[in-house]
């Protein structure tokens, strides 16, 4: 295997989570008699740049389909950090009706309505069928296709170069990284600021976050990683912020190499950080497999108590870190009886190779489960507050990440 990014041997491992369809595949009631995909999903790391990479199984066409069931505005929180994001980006870069901001992997354009409602012109780009309609919808223009270099020097050609590029949790979902991070540097203007989001390794890691692993994520991103295939694609990094989102993310801003804007302390501080913690290290990876396995064990233990001793279990939340768990343990209906979903694309649907069945939230009342395990856990606090009615029938919610814990 060769290293997406500097193309060097990738031989160490880091977590093996054996064979899983992809995560987002979600499967019709029709085709619960047809067979599934499988692919390996095996993450390793290249000692020479440090990216943390997937071994290549499936293409991105075969993953983000045109009827992809990743809605972003299912979540309120995640609204309100996206319009949180807006209006600070606004004020820092002065944004307004002269302005361009463009936003890769726009989704159902969960961001951009805020763009659009301070007057400051936009566009998104976005390949799947589904969320890209969506985002039209709401009145924002999509260009519906993947990005990379030679996007980025035909949008800059039509006069389309952007004050203010955004791109939420996309740059782990890209096969070609340097391609996809080479097209900001064609579509950005000259003082341009490219912004982009995404889970911390550093955090992944001190957390067990294993089920961040999917075959739609290609990547899991350090701030040193990230520095690396900036600078070698156009791109230099001259702010880094810490976030709280999904579990513990960056925001990176990065420029042309040649634009003017100053490098804050935060970077050092942050690459010092990742050094000191083993980052450029292998022995950070090797312990991942052992922790992710004991996290994997206790839930099982767990649900199999629940059927010993009678207790009904349903999950809420069918995003695909849930599928990555259920599928690693190998549950099925017999210990999860559905999992309830607010997106309606999803819901009537069933998850995939666990092949249980996603409901309506009402389900819930109906049934009166004793637990309720909350799968995106990075929600936790949300959804505790969606679900609190379940307390009045004595419900338990559970979470499994970084421990099991009963809430």
């Amino acid at each position: 295997m060769k290293c997406r990014h500097c193309h060097n041997e990738v031989k160490l491992p880091f977590l093996d989570l054996g064979t899983a369809p992809p995560s987002n595949a979600y499967l019709s009631a029709g085709q619960l008699d047809q067979p599934e995909r499988y692919f390996p999903l095996r993450v390793l790391v290249c000692e020479t740049c440090w990216l943390v990479q997937t071994q290549d199984f499936a293409g991105r066409e075969e993953l983000f389909t045109e009827d992809y069931a990743y809605f972003s505005s299912t979540s309120s929180s995640w609204l309100r950090h996206a319009e949180d994001y807006v209006a600070a980006m606004t004020e820092r870069f002065g944004l307004g009706a002269d302005s361009c901001v463009v936003e890769v992997a726009a989704n159902d354009g969960y961001l951009l309505q805020y763009v659009a409602g301070r007057g400051i012109p936009c566009y998104g780009i976005e390949p799947t069928r589904s969320t890209a309609d969506a985002a039209r919808a709401k009145g924002i223009a999509i260009v519906e296709e993947f990005f990379g270099v030679a996007l980025g020097e035909k949008l800059a050609s039509e006069g389309r170069q952007a004050d203010l590029t955004a791109a939420n949790n996309v740059l782990a979902h890209v096969p070609d990284i340097n391609d996809f991070v080479g097209g900001f540097a064609r579509l950005l203007k000259p003082q341009g600021v490219s912004t982009f989001e995404f889970p911390h390794l550093l955090r992944m890691v001190t957390d067990t976050q294993f089920d961040t692993v999917y075959h739609e994520h290609y990547s899991y991103l350090s701030l040193t990683a990230v520095e690396n295939v900036f600078r070698s694609n156009g791109l230099r990094v001259f702010d880094v912020e810490e976030l709280s989102t999904h579990g513990g993310s960056l925001r990176v801003y990065a420029c042309r190499i040649d634009a003017a804007h100053a490098v804050t302390p935060r970077v050092t501080e942050m690459l010092a950080r990742e050094e000191s913690a083993g980052i450029t290290s292998a022995a950070f990876y090797t312990r991942f497999q052992e922790a992710a396995e004991k996290v994997k064990n206790g839930l099982m233990r767990f649900l199999l108590d629940a059927r010993r001793d009678g207790r009904s279990v349903a999950g809420y939340g069918a995003a695909a870190k849930g599928n990555t768990m259920l599928n690693f343990m190998g549950v099925r209906g017999d210990l999860l009886e559905y999992v309830v979903d607010r997106a309606d694309a999803k819901i009537g649907k069933f998850m995939p190779g666990s092949r249980i069945p996603i409901v309506a939230e009402a389900r819930l009342a109906e049934t009166r489960p004793d637990y309720i395990v909350i799968l995106p856990w990075n929600l936790r606090d949300e959804v505790s507050a969606q679900l609190s009615y379940a307390r009045e029938w004595g419900a338990t919610l559970v979470t499994a990440v970084p421990v099991l814990e009963l809430l």
